[in-house]
């Protein structure tokens, strides 16, 4: 077996391993697929009808693809959780001393945590089909934007691969999670940041979720957030660009803290 293959058959070990602990927590799936479900019903009928989308369009359509675009960092503590429990174990130490390839913990882990990505926006998709929201562009453009979503959550999950190999215990996940809600909502998942205060605004709309929300309102031709900015001007970019730069940052600071703790 050449040593590509080997990887690619350890990693998927280790993906069904995941899916085996899936098997036995049924519920703790079902909460983490109906979550984000339950922030889409609240926002777009006990808070939506207060507001207006700015340019003019229905606040459903506008919500939906930036509940998307939040709905990729959510769970990210799941995969946090998991790898600080197999370091606290000493389950990683066991692997280490097997005859398994060292990167099939890592790429595994990121396999299962993508199903689980696909999974959650199938049913965000659906969701948001349910009460009312509809696309408007052709199936490639539909696709890119769907694209664009798991390409953020890759890049967030790398992130979140890295804090969890440093934070090293379950219990310091709970801290770094508190991070995602800041950077969800400081965005324009929920609204234009022309509503907000000027410096707050601009660092909303420099945000990567603001990006790749605005990217997916563009694809899919639902209404999107009026600004003369660079960033409002050129969403479609800045959702390539923002988790590339992230991916470039996280994937070789995760394998460097990975191989550390092997020393």
């Amino acid at each position: 077996m050449t040593p590509y293959a080997r990887v690619w058959t350890d990693s998927l070990t280790m993906t069904r391993r995941g899916l085996a602990h899936w098997a036995r927590q049924p519920g703790q799936v079902a909460t983490a697929l109906l979550f984000p479900v339950m922030l889409l019903v609240m926002f777009a009928y006990l808070i939506g009808g207060g507001i207006s989308v700015p340019g003019g369009g229905d606040y459903q359509d506008f919500l939906v693809p930036g509940m998307l675009a939040l709905t990729m960092a959510f769970g990210l503590e799941s995969t946090m959780v998991a790898i600080t429990q197999d370091i606290d174990r000493g389950i990683l130490d066991r692997f280490r001393s097997m005859p398994i390839a060292p990167s099939s913990f890592l790429i595994g882990r990121s396999l299962l945590d993508m199903l689980s990505s696909a999974a959650g926006l199938l049913v965000m998709l659906g969701a948001g089909l349910a009460i009312g929201w509809r696309w408007h562009g052709g199936p490639a453009q539909a696709l890119a934007a769907v694209g664009l979503l798991l390409l953020l959550r890759f890049a967030m999950l790398w992130a979140g691969i890295w804090l969890g190999l440093v934070a090293g215990r379950p219990e310091m996940v709970q801290t770094v999670q508190m991070l995602v809600w800041p950077v969800g909502f400081l965005s324009s998942a929920f609204t234009s940041p022309a509503t907000m205060p000027g410096w707050l605004g601009a660092i909303a709309e420099w945000n990567p979720m603001s990006a790749t929300a605005g990217a997916v309102r563009e694809l899919f031709g639902n209404p999107a957030w009026q600004g003369t900015s660079w960033p409002a001007g050129h969403p479609v970019l800045l959702a390539v660009l923002w988790p590339l730069l992230l991916l470039a940052l996280a994937v070789p600071a995760a394998l460097r803290r990975y191989r550390a703790l092997g020393r």
